[in-house]
C-alpha cells in the first residue's frame, strides 16, 4: 500500500490534495502533519512512507529549514515541495536541497495527480517553463550555502536550529539528552562544513536561507565575469 504524508497547515488545500491522491491512488494511506515538528514525529515512527508532500511556508520554521531537516533525517525518502511560491530562484534552491520535485499549488487537480504519479515512478517533476541555471553559470552565494547546509547530519541540523534560538551548549545538551562534549563536537563540525569560524557566524549564515534573501540575491543578477 502506498503511504503518503502531507505536511501543510492549510486545511482546505490539504482536503483538496487528499481528494487528488485518492483519485490517483485509491488504496493510498494518507497522513497529515501541520508543522515540521509533527512531521518529524510521524516520520520517526516505524511506519514507512513512500512520499512526502511538503509546503515550505510552515509554522515553526523559516525558509528552507523544514526541507533541510527532513531531508537530512530521511535522505532516501522522496520529498516533493508543493508551494504557492513559484519563483525560479526558490525552485532552484529547493532542488539544491535534494527535493524530488516541485509542484505549484496553482496546478490543476488532474495535472497534480499526474505529477504525483510521475514522482512515484521516479521522475523529477518541475513546473512547466522552469529554466534551471546554466551548468557553466557561476554559483550564487546562496546556492553555495544551501549546498553546504545540505551536508549537515540530522543531529547537526538540530544543533544549528538550537544555536539560532540562542541556546547555550549546556541547554542543547539537556534538550538532546547528550553530553556537552558531544554538543561541542557537533558545533565544530557545523563550523567546518559551513566554513565559518564562530557559532555567531554560523547563525548569520544559516539565517540567509530564507525566501526574501534568495529573491533579493537573485534580483541583483549574476556576478560580473572578471575574465570579460
Amino acid at each position: 500500500m502506498t503511504a503518503i504524508l502531507i505536511v501543510d497547515d492549510h486545511p482546505l488545500f490539504v482536503e483538496a490534495l487528499k481528494l487528488v491522491i485518492q483519485g490517483a491512488f485509491p488504496q493510498a494511506a494518507v497522513s497529515e502533519a501541520t508543522s515540521i515538528d509533527s512531521a518529524r514525529a510521524i516520520l520517526d515512527k516505524d511506519n514507512p512512507f513512500d512520499l512526502v508532500l511538503l509546503d515550505l511556508s510552515m509554522p515553526g520554521t523559516r525558509g528552507l529549514d523544514g526541507l533541510v531537516e527532513l531531508r537530512s533525517r530521511h535522505p532516501k525518502l522522496p520529498i516533493v515541495v508543493v508551494s504557492a511560491l513559484e519563483d525560479p530562484r526558490i525552485i532552484h534552491e529547493v532542488m539544491t536541497c535534494g527535493a524530488a520535485g516541485f509542484i505549484s499549488k496553482s496546478t490543476r487537480g488532474s495535472e497534480l495527480g499526474r505529477a504525483i504519479q510521475s514522482v512515484m515512478d521516479g521522475v523529477v517533476v518541475l513546473p512547466k517553463g522552469y529554466q534551471p541555471p546554466r551548468p557553466d553559470a557561476p554559483a550564487s552565494g546562496v546556492s553555495d550555502l544551501t549546498a553546504r547546509l545540505a551536508t549537515l547530519t540530522p543531529q547537526q541540523v538540530r544543533v544549528l536550529q538550537m544555536l539560532r534560538q540562542g541556546l547555550l551548549n549546556k541547554q542543547i545538551a539537556y534538550d538532546l539528552g547528550v553530553g556537552e562534549t558531544t554538543v561541542k563536537a557537533h558545533v565544530s563540525e557545523i563550523l567546518r562544513k559551513l566554513r565559518v569560524s564562530s557559532r555567531t557566524q554560523a547563525v548569520i549564515e544559516a539565517s540567509k536561507i530564507d525566501f526574501d534573501s534568495i529573491i533579493a540575491h537573485a534580483s541583483r543578477g549574476p556576478e560580473p565575469d572578471p575574465n570579460r
